[in-house]
């Protein structure tokens, strides 16, 4: 056991998926030619004058209300000051002393138990440009400059590179319900840097930060901050003195490298900024906004529970993905009969397998709810096995066919007549002479090898029950 406690907190970077970007009317449209969606506002050229844009307003003070933050009445913009190549403007537009929201919270599951996480702040700022390394020099695209951001920073709470990954997974699916930004990480429209100390267990004081960077996945910021504690660990158990940096993640390496010493909030000259004067939310605003918030994953998994009868453990991986939760409940309500637990088990099972297959998301299957259901028609009335139905759903994945014409055109349908199924018993029980010798002796699991065998010459079209049952029958006799 170790004699550390880490000690995390997590800086979320999130694109608001406004049509134009925070103070201009520059497209934010991902993927265009280089340079090709900037003006001079969002370049910073002289005279240029910022204008809010009043969507990522309303964005932001949704996703505050969703992760239980105060808005502020008063607020206002900062300039951050500080010098790189894909900050066109020299400075950043952000808030510093008077944010949009204050003194939020996320509940997390962790080892059977849900742990609030709590949220220092929401507040608003823009995006930088972004910087490309070729061999023979960088090249700089100001596309991404002046994109409406939201920062989420969370307190010191998380203990755990793997609750540290529950609380990205948990935030990340609540912004996809509140459907204010794609959440893309390939994209770089959500981004996460980490924070993260150690300390002697049972002690209160917070040792020596150090500041993560560069990790654009999940499982990126788990393996970082896993590497991390090692290392940190070694360094005081050598007896060396921690210094605050900033480190980047190395994925190929599986490994932190020092970038810098860290910065402080002196070394930016925040100060008001002079073109964008402060402004008021109104509590009209706010109730406005919150009766837009819809149902959350955490509720939806509640009603699940409630209306369909699932299973808390089920109903939380179905509601994950918004779009999921939505499949899996027209589903439901296309199902004919109360128990839904076969088409649970066929999202968490066979559908969740063929889109981890293809990198996608269920729903990125682009299979109706008509054609699934018609799917599990065949399997419960034992027309077609589970084997035989994971085959036709891949087909119906790959040709969009309804599983009805697949199974039709394949010849698919399970052999549940006795009599056709004697004479390959009997074909299986005279080349399977040693197996018979087997059962007959006691050993039970030689009926499965024969059952198997029987599968197989059928092709996977008999039906396993009937099979098992006509094969001890006539063994036994």
């Amino acid at each position: 056991m170790s004699k550390y406690e880490a000690v995390i907190g997590l800086e979320v970077h999130l694109h608001l998926s406004t049509k134009t970007k925070a103070f201009c009317g520059c497209s934010t449209e991902f993927g265009k030619e280089a340079n090709s969606q900037t003006c001079p506002v969002c370049l910073g050229l002289p005279g240029s004058l910022p204008v809010f844009n009043g969507t990522a307003l309303d964005y932001a003070i949704k996703v505050a209300l969703a992760l239980n933050c105060k808005v502020q009445e008063y607020t206002k913009f900062d300039r951050k000051n500080y010098f790189y190549p894909d900050l066109p403007k020299g400075y950043q537009i952000s808030q510093y002393d008077l944010p949009l929201s204050l003194d939020g919270f996320l509940n997390i599951e962790t080892e059977g138990s849900l742990k609030r996480i709590g949220i220092t702040r929401v507040h608003m700022e823009e995006d930088a440009g972004k910087l490309v390394h070729e061999n023979d020099g960088s090249l700089v695209d100001f596309n991404r400059a002046g994109v409406p951001l939201l920062e989420i920073v969370s307190q010191p709470d998380i203990n755990s590179p793997e609750e540290a990954y529950q609380y990205l997974s948990t935030l990340k699916s609540i912004i996809e319900y509140l459907d204010v930004s794609d959440c893309d990480m390939e994209k770089g429209s959500l981004r996460c840097d980490a924070n993260i100390s150690l300390r002697p267990l049972g002690e209160s004081k917070l040792g020596v930060k150090t500041e993560l960077k560069n990790m654009n996945s999940f499982k990126g910021v788990k393996d970082a901050l896993s590497y991390e504690i090692k290392r940190q660990a070694q360094l005081l158990e050598s007896g060396e003195i921690l210094t605050q940096e900033t480190r980047l993640w190395d994925a190929k390496e599986l490994k932190t490298i020092s970038m810098r010493t860290k910065e402080g909030a002196k070394d930016y000259r925040y100060f008001p900024e002079p073109d964008l004067p402060p402004f008021i939310i109104t509590d009209a605003k706010i109730e406005e906004i919150r009766k837009s918030i819809p149902e959350l994953p955490h509720e939806k998994a509640s009603r699940f529970v409630e209306s369909y009868g699932l299973l808390e453990y089920d109903a939380k991986i179905l509601v994950a993905s918004k779009k999921d939760a939505l499949f899996a409940e027209e589903c439901f309500n296309a199902y004919p009969g109360k128990d839904k637990k076969l088409i649970v088990n066929w999202f968490i099972g066979p559908l969740m397998a063929e889109a981890n297959n293809r990198n996608l998301s269920i729903s990125g299957l682009n299979i109706s709810s008509a054609y699934l259901i018609e799917l599990l028609g065949f399997l419960s009335r034992n027309e077609i096995s589970n084997l035989t139905a994971k085959s036709v759903l891949s087909d119906m994945i790959d040709t969009a066919e309804a599983p009805g014409k697949i199974i039709k055109s394949k010849n698919l349908v399970q052999i549940s007549d006795g009599q056709a199924l004697k004479e390959i018993m009997e074909e299986v029980i005279g080349e399977n002479q040693k197996s018979v010798t087997d059962y007959k002796s006691g050993k039970e699991n030689a009926l499965m090898f024969l059952v198997g065998q029987l599968m197989r010459k059928s092709q996977g079209k008999a039906n396993p029950k009937i099979a098992r049952e006509l094969l001890k029958e006539r063994l036994n006799a």
